[in-house]
């Protein structure tokens, strides 16, 4: 067991540039208690694993700790906070999140909060990595640590304008006030602050009962300039970047054997052509010229090692590659089902884009990257630069779910910009993203559990997946802090550090088994969670229907967590569970437990038109420790329901002989507004601890909710996702 005191107690330094602005960096780790809980308690009954003792919030935390306080908190003249933050603003809201806590901390207004995202930091290590659901966790201390410190800074500056004791002043709404009614603005005094070697009040954060700012719903820093186009992303970036497109193989894997640009380069606007490893660029001056010119190549492709592959073959191998089971079949006291997901695109909103610069001696990315130290250094390789002569800036990006942890993009964008000695602005089509973008591996589940009396004996499961790529620098992260279990990899590591039973099922194990074939995979939304976790949860609505027991019941007696069954019992009571519905229509429930978070969903189906099934109302009850700003996280929880019906019902890729079969929302078949519920309740249950993380938390509660819905609906329980085929 490791003392967290022996991790975190030590001393703040914080170190003060003298100049018109106060700039707070702390650079080590502080003394007020803060740390991160390696040995977490097993809930007594709850089924045993890896992730019940260290899970990945753990892993990612300590591996972030080293530069944790390596933050910059600034406090201008004109009395704006500028708060710098080293992760990637993706639409899930950290901006937000970390300038509700640095304005909490500081007393400032938030209005008068500017949040900025971080340029490639080489030196905070594994601290500017974005997932995982990880950021507010492991900032949360940090970044009140470092604006406590700057607070304590301009009092102790406004008690020697004033000639008061430094403890008799306050602070509001970005002023410092004196017992006499004097008051300083933080801007008058931020240059005298950042003098204050050391400061003459206690530099610590509130305490929790202080807080006016931290659990109050917020609307976005940034909602005004989203809503209204201001919001800057990557395409809007007014650089004189030529717009570019590639042409790409026409399946996963391809590769130009030769190509024929004649015709292409004498097209209108055309500014230069590519061959880059990954296809061919076509540079113009506008993109629609420029994706005319891309149709116009005459290219001959080499198809690649997936070209003899679809769907049917890989599900084979995926079912030969599934571990076997330990325990017999015991007939009737044995419930035994096999499940399989299919691949599944990340597909947000914004396609990827990225603007390059690159020139003999020094290269500029913009980027919407979520691991921007190792995107840099690949970017460095790939043009053949000293990784300290590029630079990368992190942009906004809109919408990821894991997506943008690989930065294919920036490669391919810096190498376009090296060969025809230009900036250029790299888009990928929808196309693009659709058939060569990272996804989610297709997978094969069989499960059994073993059951006497009312009590489940023994449950088995065993996933077979293709590996998930780890590349982007979480599998590094992980082995350098010592979290590779079992010297196995990056995609067992994870598994285990993940992947839990929370109901007391006896003696559980839960193995993964990986199929190595190359499609480009990465992680989406909540891991392996979004179908390791739906299947025990649909399996949970199993058991209790083969022993003709109530699921609600059945979860309420297996459940050991008082956090996990207060959210269900949320749930059933506001969404009326077991009420009278007619026929071909039903209520799901199911429950979800990680990230140091619990949440429950319970939604309501209607299958009466057994082609197009449609969730008709959703029921979500979500607890992680402390929200930062419980708006934001309702948000989180209506956004990945969607995404929970979109996956179960009918949205996944199809591979036809190496080539993904969509292209396009046109017939990836994700939910539009007609079949998104009317009506979708969040509860934000009262704080329990510090805050845990959210994004990735919600989809396998609300995933399996509709499967389970479903299931009793129709009376059909569903085995194979999406349902739709």
């Amino acid at each position: 067991m490791l003392d967290r005191h022996m991790i975190s107690r030590r001393r703040v330094l914080a170190y003060l540039v003298a100049a018109p602005t106060l700039t707070m960096v702390v650079k080590t780790i502080d003394d007020f208690g803060y740390g991160i809980g390696l040995v977490a308690p097993e809930p007594a009954g709850a089924s045993p694993g890896v992730a019940n003792v260290v899970d990945l919030t753990d892993a990612l935390t300590l591996a972030a700790l080293p530069t944790a306080y390596l933050l910059k908190v600034e406090v201008t003249a004109n009395d704006r906070v500028v708060v710098h933050v080293p992760r990637a603003e993706v639409g899930q809201g950290i901006t937000t999140a970390m300038g509700i806590i640095a304005a909490e901390e500081l007393d400032a207004r938030l209005d008068a909060v500017d949040v900025v995202l971080d340029d490639a930091r080489p030196e905070l290590l594994w601290n500017q990595l974005t997932g995982g659901s990880n950021s507010v966790h492991s900032l949360y201390t940090p970044m009140r640590t470092v604006a406590a410190a700057a607070r304590a800074r301009l009092v102790t500056a406004a008690a020697q304008r004033f000639g008061v004791a430094a403890s008799t002043l306050t602070t509001r709404n970005s002023v410092v006030f004196a017992p006499d009614g004097r008051s300083a603005t933080f801007g008058s005094l931020s240059a005298a602050a950042a003098q204050v070697a050391v400061p003459a009040v206690p530099a610590t954060p509130k305490t929790v009962d202080r807080f006016t700012r931290i659990g109050q719903p917020t609307t976005r820093l940034d909602a005004r300039d989203i809503v209204t186009g201001k919001a800057t992303y990557a395409l809007d970036l007014p650089v004189a970047g030529a717009p570019t497109v590639v042409a790409r193989p026409p399946t996963i894997g391809g590769s130009v054997r030769a190509v024929d640009d004649a015709a292409a380069r004498a097209m209108p606007g055309v500014l230069g052509i590519a061959r880059i490893p990954t296809g061919v660029a076509v540079a113009a001056t506008t993109f629609d010229q420029a994706l005319a010119a891309r149709d116009a190549l005459v290219i001959t492709w080499d198809a690649g090692p997936n070209a003899g592959l679809s769907d049917a073959q890989i599900r084979v191998k995926l079912e030969a590659a599934a571990a076997p089971f330990l325990v017999p079949p015991l007939g009737v006291l044995a419930v035994d089902r096999t499940f399989n997901f299919s691949f599944a695109p990340h597909a947000p909103l914004e396609v990827l884009t990225c603007v390059a610069d690159v020139r003999a001696d020094r290269a500029e990315i913009w980027f919407g990257a979520k691991s921007p130290i190792i995107a840099g250094q690949r970017v460095a390789d790939a043009v053949g630069l000293p990784a300290d002569k590029v630079t990368l800036h992190v942009v906004r990006a809109g919408g990821s779910f894991g997506h943008r942890l690989f930065f294919e993009p920036a490669i391919e964008a810096a190498q376009v910009s090296k060969a025809l000695n230009r900036p250029i602005k790299l888009m990928w089509t929808r196309n693009d993203d659709m058939r060569h973008g990272r996804m989610r591996p297709a997978s094969h589940h069989k499960v059994r559990a073993t059951h006497l009396l009312g009590n489940v004996l023994t449950y088995e499961h065993r996933h077979a997946t293709l590996p998930v790529d780890f590349s982007h620098g979480l599998g590094e992260a992980l082995s350098g802090v010592g979290f590779d279990i079992l010297h196995a990899g990056a995609t067992q590591t994870v598994f285990q550090l993940t992947q839990t039973v929370p109901d007391n099922f006896g003696v559980a194990t839960q193995l993964l088994s990986d199929v190595p074939l190359a499609f480009p995979t990465g992680s989406w939304r909540s891991i392996y969670s979004g179908q390791t976790s739906t299947v025990n949860e649909i399996m949970v609505d199993e058991i209790a229907r083969a022993m003709r027991v109530d699921p609600l019941a059945f979860r309420r007696q297996k459940l050991s967590s008082s956090r996990t069954k207060a959210v269900l019992d949320k749930v059933a009571a506001a969404g009326q569970w077991g009420r009278s519905m007619p026929a071909g229509t039903a209520q799901g429930i199911a429950i979800h437990e990680e990230y140091k978070s619990v949440v429950a969903y319970l939604v309501e189906i209607d299958c009466r038109d057994r082609a197009n099934p449609r969730v008709t109302k959703g029921v979500c009850a979500v607890d992680v420790g402390r929200a930062i700003n419980p708006r934001g996280l309702e948000a989180q929880m209506q956004g990945v329901l969607v995404d929970g019906l979109s996956m179960t019902l009918q949205a996944g890729l199809h591979i036809d002989n190496g080539a993904v079969r969509e292209g396009s929302y046109s017939d990836y078949r994700f939910a539009r507004m007609a079949n998104s519920p009317r009506q979708v309740d969040v509860y934000v249950m009262p704080p329990t601890g510090e805050p845990g993380g959210a994004g990735e938390l919600g989809f396998p509660a609300a995933a399996a909710a509709v499967a389970n819905a479903y299931a009793r609906a129709t009376g059909t329980t569903p085995f194979s996702f999406p349902i739709a085929g």
